[in-house]
């Protein structure tokens, strides 16, 4: 099978196209031929062994895939084959409270994950996916589409009416806006693009705010309330952003923590989080079960995930560099092949 691996060492001068044999097929197992892949940051950060150094190599990385069923092993109902299915971001974690035995099988680290022509997964590590999806939306959903659903409605079991904070226009803030209008929620966007603010405005968003011109977002956004404060906040930016956040939030409110891309450690003020009775709350995506779920509501609502832009298998280089660059609105898809 064609595969992009991490060989020897970290960083893109070691991330290579590769062949290798095709995996045995095991009892409980299914052979996924791979039709497209999606990136999130942890993938970048996992290549430039800023995730986890410790990571044995070689490794194939990105936990996101969709593809068709092939093949089934041993104790695997035989009708499985030509199931078009997503990849579970968890291999180990089929339903109820995350645990570290559920949690340790991951896609894309520690296990080999989704960028090649095949792979070798449990039967219960794949869903379904919709079926008005292509192969490309259906790659999106694993991580940050699971991600969002898990904050906004697992968690924060948000209401029509109720107000969220999203940052950004990656992917799982995308699938968040998506998502909390779904819900009938009225959405803030913060950006530093007056482009992508526009955008979310056609994606459904109630308010925008460019954070570049206005650093002190949080209480703008607070304003926008008249005062109250929004009911939640979709943390993407970390210890950056995080007291933007606790000024934007309300007395009892919930913010989702979910990534970290202003950085992860800095000087942290507890005391609005204690007076305010806020609620903090870290977000690792969440289970098979979940995934069935969430799965419902985008078919019965015929949701579309937003893909910025498909890149072929053999430019899979140039795909992270555009993810790196930041340029995009929603996810960057890698395709093998388009049904």
């Amino acid at each position: 099978m064609q595969a992009w691996e991490i060989r020897d060492s970290f960083g893109f001068d070691h991330f290579h196209q590769t062949e290798r044999p095709p995996a045995e097929l095991g009892p409980g197992e299914v052979r996924v031929k791979v039709r497209a892949v999606s990136l999130n940051y942890r993938d970048l950060l996992m290549i430039r062994g800023h995730y986890n150094p410790r990571q044995p190599l070689p490794l194939i990385p990105c936990s996101d895939g969709s593809g068709e069923i092939v093949e089934v092993g041993p104790g695997v109902d035989p009708a499985r084959v030509g199931e078009r299915v997503a990849s579970c971001f968890f291999q180990t974690w089929s339903g109820g409270p995350p645990s570290s035995d559920k949690v340790r099988g991951s896609l894309g680290g520690p296990l080999d994950g989704m960028l090649a022509s095949e792979r070798v997964l449990r039967a219960d590590g794949v869903v379904p996916v919709p079926e008005h999806l292509s192969d490309a939306a259906a790659a999106t959903l694993p991580c940050a589409a699971l991600t969002a659903w898990s904050a906004l409605v697992t968690q924060a079991d948000v209401k029509a009416g109720d107000v969220v904070l999203v940052q950004g226009t990656g992917g799982v803030s995308i699938f968040a806006l998506q998502f909390a209008c779904l819900l009938g929620a009225e959405v803030i966007v913060t950006s530093s693009s007056d482009v992508k603010l526009e955008r979310a405005r056609e994606l459904g968003a109630w308010q925008t705010i460019n954070y570049r011109d206005d650093p002190d977002w949080g209480k703008t956004a607070r304003r926008l309330t008249g005062g109250r404060g929004v009911d939640h906040v979709v943390e993407v930016g970390g210890s950056g952003t995080l007291m933007q956040s606790l000024r934007a939030v309300r007395i009892g409110g919930h913010i989702s923590m979910i990534g970290v891309l202003s950085g992860r450690q800095d000087k942290l003020d507890v005391v609005p989080i204690l007076m305010q009775n806020i609620r903090v709350q870290g977000v690792l995506v969440a289970s098979r079960d979940s995934f069935v779920d969430m799965n419902r509501a985008i078919t019965a609502h015929q949701l579309e995930p937003v893909v910025d832009r498909v890149f072929p298998f053999a430019e899979a280089p140039d795909a992270f560099a555009h993810l790196a660059a930041g340029k995009h609105l929603g996810k960057v898809v890698i395709e093998l092949e388009s049904t």
